[in-house]
């Protein structure tokens, strides 16, 4: 017989199904004995009576979490959850499970469980609905990505993670040992899109690993995160890069609510734009603090994404025109105003959740640039020959989707939105 997934039990009632889960939850009412079942797709009520013998005892014998195979008849039952409940002819115990060190239903009123623990045990976290969810809403939002880069032309890259140099330079870099030399694993794959534009692939995306070696304890920074990024070419503005951007979103969201959350709002086009300095002088108004010029500190991103709300309607808001200072050297600056860039952070629900930004393709700038802000060119003469031999204006974002995610959610942190999540502290599972 074949496997039935629970959901679509509803349609086999009066019929004999075959059904493979966990055992959530069990208890006994007199002669009856009830057993809520959990697969991948939800939850159904089985029910035994004494009459049944062997089952009765096989069910009165199981441990939470158990892996159990149940044939039995799918029969309508009002008071059940869903309207029908399996009336159970035989099981199959698969695996058993042990006494659990974390519970995967809470109880009410009972004590909620550390995160630190929580993700000790990860796999027994993750087997809990509404977590199950979290990576639902993941792979529907990047389906709706794709569905937009498939549709217009962009190429899928895969990109290396150790690199030669540091990618986004500073000190926040893991560096490894690579044979007889150092390496390091990459910041970004920003190098290699801009390589990807210098050999005329015009629009590339990718999906990949991050790594930030930064000893942050905040609820949005990890040590490795999944990157989304876009870069296009002949683009005549970082505004062509913040269009494609929105584009992406409304997809991804879209097909987030067909497939995970129906009441998912979708967010309207065009998203609002604010210049930093534009931002400040609002948030100066409200009495935030502020200690750099061109720049955000995570309390006045959320401020920020609180008083947009306010005066928009809307979760997201592109800032842009952040300063110099604050950019890397490779962000194209205005020919009037060398003390800003044409770059973008795209703010959601009070958190940066994209940074992107116009490129400087023009070789002699992009070197310049890199002096005045003291980075190691002769590490980066591999980069500077991209664009000798010509190379199209281009621009693109990196985008964090677990931030997104989080934040579409609620979650409280970033980490309960990554499927095994790393931190300082934190290198197991």
């Amino acid at each position: 017989m074949h496997r039935t997934y629970i959901k679509d039990l509803h349609a086999a009632i009066g019929q004999e199904v075959r059904i493979c889960g966990f055992v959530q939850t069990r208890r006994d009412q007199g002669g009856i004995k009830f057993v809520v079942l959990r697969d991948v797709s939800g939850t159904v009520q089985g029910i035994v009576s004494k009459q049944a013998g062997e089952v009765f005892d096989q069910v009165g014998a199981l441990s939470l979490e158990s892996v159990v195979e149940v044939v039995g008849f799918v029969k309508a039952q009002k008071q059940a959850p869903g309207g029908f409940e399996v009336e159970v002819a035989s099981l199959t115990v698969l695996s058993v499970a042990e006494a659990l060190p974390i519970p995967v239903v809470e109880e009410k009123g009972g004590n909620e469980v550390e995160a630190a623990l929580r993700f000790d045990y990860r796999w027994l976290d993750l087997r809990k609905p509404e977590r199950l969810k979290i990576f639902k809403v993941w792979t529907a939002l990047e389906k709706g990505f794709r569905t937009y880069t498939n549709s217009h032309g962009y190429i899928q890259i895969y990109t290396p993670s150790m690199m030669n140099v540091a990618s986004e330079g500073g000190s926040e870099v893991f560096e490894i040992k690579y044979f007889d030399r150092k390496a390091y694993l990459s910041q970004s794959p920003q190098f290699y899109k801009q390589l990807a534009q210098a050999a005329g692939f015009e629009k590339v995306f990718m999906v990949g690993p991050v790594y930030r070696a930064e000893p942050s304890f905040t609820t949005r920074h990890m040590t490795e995160f999944t990157g989304w990024d876009f870069e296009l070419s002949f683009i005549e503005s970082h505004e062509d890069v913040m269009r494609e951007e929105e584009l992406m979103l409304v997809e991804g969201f879209k097909t987030v609510q067909a497939e995970v959350v129906p009441d998912l709002a979708i967010p309207t086009l065009p998203f609002p734009r604010i210049t930093m300095q534009e931002a400040k002088a609002k948030l100066k108004k409200l009495g935030v603090p502020s200690d750099k010029a061109g720049d955000f500190s995570s309390e006045e991103e959320r401020e920020f994404g609180k008083l947009m709300k306010e005066e928009t309607g809307h979760d997201f808001v592109f800032v842009t025109e952040y300063g110099s200072a604050y950019r890397a050297f490779y962000h194209m600056r205005p020919d009037n105003d060398q003390t800003a860039t044409k770059s973008f952070d795209l703010i959601y629900k009070g958190l940066e959740i994209t940074t992107g930004a116009q490129r400087e393709h023009r070789s002699d700038v992009l070197l310049k640039q890199a002096v005045e802000k003291g980075v190691p060119t002769e590490a980066l003469q591999g980069y500077f020959s991209y664009f000798k031999y010509g190379c199209p204006p281009h621009g693109g974002a990196g985008i964090g989707p677990g931030r997104i995610v989080m934040k579409l959610l609620d979650l409280e942190s970033v980490k309960d939105a990554t499927f095994l999540p790393r931190d300082v502290k934190r290198l197991t599972p």
